[in-house]
């Protein structure tokens, strides 16, 4: 039977490192490839302990369609975090999507719910399992795990970029959601700091917002609509995700409206589609991928220490400019 010296010695690293990786002890700096590597070793030497053959069974539950997925990357970069950070604990990740919780089979240990929920899904997801984090949804207020991104100080700074161009009217496309059960409207967060922002300033145009529902279609037609209904067009538009910002461009370009001589566009989330489009998009830059490893750190936590306390982890944004702003 294999032992712990047996895996440290494979692995190359000290016996204490291992037993310390292999009991989920958080407070160890190594690095997440020594982590794997162990966990991996050991796997390959079948080793045995209790709390470490007994796997893990979380269910991942995604409040979107696996196509809707595909046409926004913001969603499957989350996933991916979960599913690389999943690897150090020995998780088994269930997949769930559009929040069906009738196509679980067998039991599960935990939840990561990522996306937007009504009161009733999250009472379902609770006889499922109460260990539940929440990502992008914050119900730390109902005593949750939540890890969410600071739109706030991203929508800030946005402004304050434009601001100091001089630009004084500003434009936004945003989005509104329902939960997949249409129990709970979900208005869009960076719509209201951005109202909070310039009403404090005296600087918003009622005129200049235009609702969407964060589809490339959605933003076309919304840009569409602004060209045609406005006198002018403002110097800048905010657009709250990249989609919705691809297809304002498409809109512009049809109408022969220059970006960014003649409007700027700065988006947000920073996916793959923000530099895959002419011109490539400035964007407020959320990180995806840490926001799925954090919700699983969070998770072993949650079900390994009997004392954890829910807490509300927000990560920073940061701008990434490019060609559809002015530098």
């Amino acid at each position: 039977m294999a032992t712990i010296r047996d895996i440290a010695k494979k692995a190359g690293v000290s016996p204490a490192t291992v037993s310390r990786v292999l009991n989920n002890d958080l407070t160890l700096s190594v690095t997440d490839e020594t982590r794997i590597k162990i966990i991996k070793t050991a796997d390959s030497l079948n080793y045995s302990k209790v709390n470490r053959h007994i796997k893990k069974r979380v269910a991942l539950i995604q409040w979107y369609s696996q196509s809707k997925e595909q046409d926004d990357l913001y969603y499957m970069m989350i996933r991916e975090g979960i599913e690389k950070r999943s690897q150090l604990y020995n998780f088994e990740v269930v997949r769930v999507f559009n929040s069906d919780l009738n196509k679980i089979e067998g039991d599960i240990d935990a939840i990561i719910a990522v996306g937007k929920f009504s009161n009733e899904q999250i009472k379902q997801m609770s006889q499922v399992s109460p260990k539940i984090v929440f990502i992008d949804d914050n119900q730390f207020i109902n005593g949750y795990d939540s890890v969410l991104s600071d739109f706030k100080s991203g929508v800030d700074h946005v402004i304050d970029f434009f601001i100091k161009q001089d630009i004084k009217n500003i434009g936004i496309i945003y989005g509104e959601e329902h939960s997949t059960d249409d129990l709970r409207i979900i208005p869009d967060k960076r719509f209201d700091y951005f109202k909070q922002y310039l009403s404090n300033r005296n600087l918003l145009q009622e005129k200049y917002c235009f609702k969407g529902d964060f589809t490339k279609k959605s933003g076309y037609e919304q840009m569409k609509s602004a060209i045609n209904t406005l006198n002018k067009l403002p110097d800048a538009f905010f657009v709250t995700n990249d989609p919705m910002a691809a297809g304002t461009l498409q809109a512009l370009q049809e109408a022969d409206i220059s970006v960014p001589n003649q409007v700027q566009i700065f988006s947000f989330n920073d996916t793959s589609v923000a530099r895959y489009v002419n011109p490539e998009l400035s964007s407020v830059s959320v990180e995806t991928e840490e926001m799925g490893k954090s919700a699983v750190d969070i998770l072993n936590d949650l079900l390994n220490n009997e004392r954890h306390v829910a807490f509300k982890l927000e990560l920073a944004t940061k701008l990434v400019l490019r060609d559809s702003t002015k530098s």
